[in-house]
């Protein structure tokens, strides 16, 4: 079973929510739940934010035989039901619509969703070579997106977020002033769980300025493209 879960929030569990949301899968039995992704380290992140003891295991998608990724599944009745109660669905890429969130947690579930199925890019302007930066977020529903957009903007104030449709996924892209901002807030504190890369990539925008960062890249400290709790407050769709 899930520790702190039955409606009660932690920072843990709503980062875990924002990584299922990603690249989570519930199972048609109404109990089983999988996470799957091509970094260990996400999935025993995942594992420790519940509190799991189950073993990691790996599989195949496609049939090449490089394309191995990393899984943990559990069986949970009243976690499912939970996500289920909270918007998540079966089979939910295409037809994910929004999820409620306490606004106390939503700086964890986001970051979730960052560290599942975004990325922090960062580069040089062709013309100015001042650092850029933007954090993207995809999902293969249109609508969860939009809800996500509009949450940060309530949230946070942000209204610069565009919306884009690449391939057969659409993707949320913001770029820097209003990135930095996002970063801040999902890295509120240096021990919450996250994929160490990303937050590595991050860390050099919260806190240095422009022409520490434009120096930063030029060394090559800065590369290209990587893939504590609040207090609940009230429920957002997200």
């Amino acid at each position: 079973m899930v520790n702190n879960i039955g409606g009660i929030w932690s920072a843990d569990v709503a980062y875990a929510i924002g990584l299922l949301t990603s690249d989570g899968n519930l199972s048609k039995d109404g109990r089983h739940i999988e996470f799957c992704s091509k970094d260990k380290e996400l999935v025993e992140v995942f594992c420790r934010s519940l509190k799991l003891p189950n073993k990691i295991g790996t599989k195949k998608r496609g049939t090449a035989p490089q394309k191995l990724y990393y899984r943990v599944q559990f069986g949970d009745v009243a976690f499912y039901r939970f996500l289920m109660s909270i918007g998540l669905k079966k089979n939910k890429s295409l037809i994910l619509g929004p999820v409620m969130v306490p606004e106390g947690y939503f700086p964890d579930f986001l970051r979730g969703l960052v560290d599942g199925d975004g990325n922090i890019n960062v580069f040089k302007h062709p013309e100015s070579k001042n650092p850029q930066l933007k954090v993207r977020v995809y999902s293969g529903s249109r609508v969860f997106l939009s809800a996500l957009k509009e949450t940060i903007k309530k949230i946070y104030g942000l209204g610069g977020g565009c919306l884009i449709k690449i391939g057969r996924v659409s993707c949320l892209n913001y770029s820097k002033k209003d990135s930095i901002v996002l970063l801040k807030k999902i890295y509120y504190d240096g021990r919450v769980p996250c994929l160490a890369r990303k937050h590595k990539i991050a860390e050099p925008f919260m806190q240095a300025g422009v022409a520490e960062l434009a120096q930063a890249i030029a060394l090559g400290a800065i590369g290209a493209t990587l893939e504590g709790s609040n207090p609940p407050a009230r429920t957002s769709n997200v």
